[in-house]
């Protein structure tokens, strides 16, 4: 995927740039039986700044797309604050949680399973148009040509249904539809990741066009690294339900502080073949722990091959703390990575 490895662009957003969201100390359990509970988000911190793209990385099952639906309040929170321009979103109920909520809106995974195969086109990109009265009659059909059109499909194909395009064109379908209402913030939830590579390059640059064009801020979901490095300005990392690093995303793939972070970025590919052939791969031992039942202490240290025991990696959670300028880690040994 060729634009994926091209050069970084400027951040879009400074270090001081004002917070469009903040998160403070979510947490999610979803009952598992027996009094048991999966910990899925367990007491996550952070902020998304306005006009950035925030991009969120980790294995599977790490909470990643829970935390997303935290974020735009798809599922509530079991305790924390999620702020949204300094509205406490965990405490809205009713009409006021649903205008809000026009503000925050989600491209999901799968662009086969997202859309609806019994409704048109037109109207699956209308349907929050109508669910909130915004236009009708012939300025509703104006709107969802104007959409079609903004997402690179004919605005002609407003009439067809989802089974006659492609997964890249599904995906551009939902696209136009989380950007129906104009929102201001857009969760990506591996919103490329069901395509193949050569459409994948095309999404990603139509975000970034989007962005440009429409001024919005991004949280981007990926397993891929080197999309996330190529759309990001600042890079977050998640393990079992916590969040272990943030940084600029040239200092994350530069110099990570968390060896989590740097085992993941060695096993991204290089195209080179004698540069490869030099990587060395930081291997992890073990499985991940179940979130039933998460380690004690850093939950990573089970697995981690610079970690000290049993103190204080197996017995004092290390915090989430700025080991350099705008550059947090959750690591006690931070400076050995």
């Amino acid at each position: 995927m060729a634009s994926a490895t091209a050069d970084l662009r400027p951040s879009a957003s400074p270090a001081g740039a004002k917070p469009l969201v903040r998160v403070e100390n979510v947490v999610k359990h979803f009952p598992a039986g027996l009094g048991q509970s999966v910990k899925a988000v367990d007491g996550v911190s952070f902020e998304i700044r306005e006009g950035e793209t925030l991009g969120l990385v980790g294995e599977s099952g790490c909470g990643k797309s829970t935390l997303a639906r935290l974020v735009t309040q798809l599922i509530p929170v079991s305790s924390g604050n999620v702020y949204y321009e300094d509205v406490e979103l965990t405490k809205l109920r009713g009409e006021k949680l649903r205008q809000r909520r026009r503000q925050l809106q989600m491209i999901f995974q799968d662009p086969f399973a997202s859309l609806d195969p019994r409704m048109t086109v037109g109207d699956i990109i209308a349907e929050p148009l109508d669910n909130f009265g915004v236009v009708r009659g012939r300025s509703r059909n104006k709107r969802v040509q104007e959409l079609l059109r903004l997402v690179g499909l004919n605005p002609n194909f407003n009439n067809r249904y989802p089974h006659e395009f492609s997964g890249g064109q599904r995906q551009r379908i939902g696209i136009a539809r989380a950007l129906a209402l104009n929102p201001r913030l857009v969760v990506c939830d591996e919103a490329i990741s069901a395509l193949d590579v050569s459409i994948q390059a095309q999404i990603v640059n139509l975000l970034e066009d989007l962005q440009r064009e429409l001024k919005l801020t991004y949280l981007f979901i990926a397993h891929d690294l080197s999309v996330v490095r190529h759309i990001s300005d600042r890079v977050m990392v998640m393990y079992l339900g916590k969040i272990v690093e943030v940084a600029d995303s040239v200092k994350t793939y530069s110099a990570p502080k968390h060896p989590y972070t740097k085992a993941l970025l060695s096993a991204i590919p290089v195209p080179d073949p004698k540069i490869q052939q030099g990587r060395r791969l930081v291997e992890l031992k073990g499985e991940i722990p179940s979130p039933l039942h998460p380690p004690s202490g850093c939950r990573f240290h089970t697995r981690c091959p610079i970690a000290r025991l049993p103190t204080p990696c197996a017995e004092t959670e290390p915090p989430l703390e700025e080991k350099l300028r705008d550059h947090l880690a959750a690591c006690h040994f931070s400076s050995d990575v």
